[in-house]
């Protein structure tokens, strides 16, 4: 299911224009010229050209984005619906594991106004670090969440436990983690987050590369 989604958001587009395009050459050679050809009222595709010569390029062209689009090495992909992440090559599913993901609620200061919004983030990132015994430092919302004012010591806002063991990073304060709440795996239960179990945790650690594509939808 999660690389049938991944092939819909993002290698059906490119796939469609490429039909697109070899159609345009066809219909150059059976008809006289017209005007540029455009799928209306969608945005996701570009207006076709007119000229045979020009529509054969852009069809080669897209022809190399799509290949390069494959990735090479193994990459991770995270259904935010279904609270899965897999590890997957081109064509073989090489781990699948429960995790946790972004509870989609919205927290307000009321002293100050301020909002933080719980979300993982969709589309398509990369693992920027891997991290062992990862310290948290709790952001001034994991306070306020618990009606607590935010510390102005430093040293009371690190956590030793609450990231598991490992910890792999892809961007914007965002990391692939553990948890010590290993009872609501499964459930929309995380700040942004993506956790796992401990033993699929150190899994996908042992056996993902910085560098590693993740796609998350």
């Amino acid at each position: 299911m999660a690389m049938k989604k991944l092939m819909l958001f993002i290698i059906l587009p490119l796939f469609l224009i490429l039909i697109g395009l070899a159609s345009l050459i066809i219909l150059k050679e059976a008809k006289p010229p017209q005007e540029s050809l455009t799928l209306a009222n969608d945005t996701t595709f570009a207006p076709l050209p007119a000229d045979k010569k020009a529509a054969q390029k852009e069809l080669v062209k897209a022809t190399k984005i799509l290949e390069q689009m494959k990735p090479k090495i193994p990459y991770i992909v995270i259904d935010t619906h279904a609270n899965k992440l897999s590890l997957r090559t081109e064509d073989s599913l090489i781990y699948k594991a429960t995790c946790s993901t972004g509870s989609g609620g919205i927290l307000v200061d009321s002293l100050t106004g301020r909002k933080w919004s719980f979300n993982t983030p969709r589309g398509v990132f990369k693992v920027d670090n891997k991290i062992k015994q990862p310290w948290w430092r709790k952001p001034d919302w994991a306070f306020i969440e618990e009606g607590e004012k935010p510390p102005k010591d430093e040293s009371e806002r690190l956590d030793p436990e609450m990231l598991g063991d490992f910890a792999l990073g892809f961007g914007n304060g965002y990391f692939i983690h553990g948890t010590v709440y290993e009872r609501l795996l499964g459930v929309s239960v995380t700040h942004g987050c993506v956790r796992l179990g401990s033993e699929d945790l150190k899994v996908i650690y042992d056996k993902v590369k910085p560098g590693t594509p993740v796609y998350i939808f």
